[in-house]
């Protein structure tokens, strides 16, 4: 699945905040797109998502080249979008189990039949190394930093969307936890699936092998490269962009 950003101007409140913003998603590839705190980086990902909160101006988003850019959020789900938040919501009352399974059979004409359901839950839940546990508790209620972010991780196993989007998913979270976050990842990857990770660290980035490396600043793409623009930032910080 291809995910084409052209020339993407969107606001919040009245503010816009991109201002021409054009990135490629393609399939089999890993794009990181990295830059400092107010940059536009997680309202990219919101617009691309559909998140009403946020109104594009002028622009286009294509996935598999039809234009999702005046779908709703769910629409955009049912076609294969997913988006991981920074700060996962709690739901009290519902169960994780519960969830996944509503979620699954949301994109589905016909229900998953229990046994295959359970069968394709235990196979993800194993590779995260996840209790069944954790199946009966509320959405993120009570759940640590690392918990709310491996949940969000067997969603997106569970979902198999063909665009993902991880807004700052290494945020918070130990070595243990940042491993197996990203060993999900990299499980999830296929020649017809494609991820955006959005991150201010290259931790992350030394698990999952980015293709390609943008960096956002002001709303407006200031550089592109390869997997060596992470080492770049590392040692010389963001200023060095404005000489």
């Amino acid at each position: 699945m291809k995910l084409e950003i052209i020339d993407l101007h969107a606001s919040v409140d009245g503010k816009e905040i991109l201002k021409g913003v054009s990135i490629t998603l393609e399939e089999g590839k890993v794009t990181a797109l990295m830059g400092p705190n107010g940059s536009g980086k997680s309202t990219l990902a919101n617009v691309i998502m559909g998140h009403p909160k946020y109104e594009v101006i002028s622009g286009k988003i294509l996935l598999n080249g039809k234009d999702v850019t005046e779908l709703g959020a769910d629409e955009r789900a049912r076609k294969g979008l997913f988006l991981s938040f920074q700060y996962p919501k709690e739901i009290s009352g519902v169960t994780m189990g519960s969830f996944l399974q509503s979620a699954v059979n949301a994109k589905r004409e016909e229900p998953m039949l229990p046994d295959e359901f359970n069968a394709l839950l235990e196979s993800k839940m194993k590779l995260l190394d996840v209790d069944v546990s954790f199946l009966e508790r509320y959405l993120n209620e009570g759940f640590s930093g690392g918990e709310k972010k491996k949940a969000e991780i067997l969603q997106m196993l569970v979902l198999d969307p063909g665009v993902v989007m991880l807004d700052e998913t290494d945020s918070g979270l130990d070595i243990d936890a940042l491993r197996i976050v990203a060993k999900g990842v990299n499980a999830f990857m296929s020649e017809k699936k494609c991820a955006l990770i959005i991150t201010h660290y290259k931790r992350i980035l030394d698990y999952v092998k980015p293709n390609k490396v943008i960096i956002l600043k002001d709303g407006k793409i200031v550089q592109e490269g390869t997997g060596d623009l992470v080492d770049t930032l590392e040692e010389k910080g963001y200023e060095w962009l404005e000489k």
